[in-house]
């Protein structure tokens, strides 16, 4: 998973599920959110579609990255 800029220390305290738009202001992107509407059509980024929203799955994308702080 390539998530150049996200910080998983900023994940801490976040609901398992968020408005993309909501999320990008949550990790400090809220001035590019396009940047976290890209990395979520690319795939780079759980989601998951309740009705016409996207939402970022932060529950999944915090296990993605803790395992992949201890896989070498």
């Amino acid at each position: 998973m390539d998530t150049e800029g996200l910080d998983p220390q900023k994940l801490i305290g976040c609901p398992p599920l968020m408005p993309w738009q909501a999320f990008a202001d949550w990790i400090g992107m809220g001035e590019e959110p396009i940047v976290v509407r890209t990395w979520l059509e690319r795939g780079y980024l759980p989601s998951l579609k309740v009705g016409k929203r996207v939402m970022v799955n932060v529950a999944l994308l915090t296990r993605q990255l803790v395992e992949q702080e201890w896989t070498l």
